[in-house]
């Protein structure tokens, strides 16, 4: 009797699991502090427990789940002293790989951008949180990705991923009321080739926007 190997099958569902949760927990459409178990996991996907705890320890290893010693899997409750490093890692690298994507920033780019915004700003006056988050990291990506420079996008999308619960959280308490401006000056400062402009702009952004979560 011929046996069919089930592994390509559960290297497929573990894969599509750990970018479900991936993009859940960017978005903050996880809470900080959650608590995800496999049987939990397993339920809801319809999965085995190998290809669930493959993708929590592929999350695990990104830093977009904590393990206790315990063994208890959570989202990242985040310190003042964590927030501050992420957003000092943010001011260093994504003005860096902004200035890199500048000289590719072409016109068909900026108005890709500018929609993008439109978004984000439809996202503020319908108060949604989570669409917030992913019309703004989708700003910053779609920005990003004209610099060519996987290694540095790679180690951000981390830093996005630890903050994503935490972000989500205290938006839903600030209730903006108004889109980031600082976006429009990325937009200005793209359209006029200043890439001092455009790296302030973007270091503004990104720390103006955190420092409200270390209040």
């Amino acid at each position: 009797m011929t046996t069919i190997s089930t592994r390509p099958i559960e290297t497929a569902a573990h894969d599509r699991l750990y970018r479900t949760l991936r993009t859940q927990i960017m978005f903050g459409e996880l809470v900080p502090g959650q608590h995800l178990t496999l049987r939990g996991l397993g339920r809801q996907y319809g999965l085995s427990m190998t290809p669930v705890r493959e993708a929590l320890r592929r999350l695990i290893a990104e830093g977009a789940l904590t393990l206790s010693s315990s063994g208890r899997v959570t989202t990242p409750e985040l310190s003042n002293e964590r927030i501050e490093e992420l957003a000092a890692l943010r001011a260093l690298i994504e003005p860096e790989l902004a200035s890199r994507a500048l000289p590719r920033a072409h016109l068909a780019l900026i108005d890709r951008l500018s929609v993008i915004n439109t978004a984000n700003a439809e996202a503020v006056a319908k108060q949604d949180p989570v669409a917030y988050i992913r019309t703004n990291l989708d700003f910053h990506r779609t920005l990003y990705l004209r610099a060519q420079a996987p290694a540095m996008l790679a180690v951000i999308e981390t830093v996005w991923l630890q903050l994503g619960p935490t972000m989500c959280a205290l938006y839903s308490k600030l209730r903006r009321n108004e889109p980031p401006r600082h976006h429009r000056l990325i937009l200005a400062a793209l359209r006029a080739g200043d890439e001092p402009g455009l790296r302030l702009a973007v270091r503004t952004d990104v720390t103006q926007g955190l420092r409200h979560l270390a209040q």
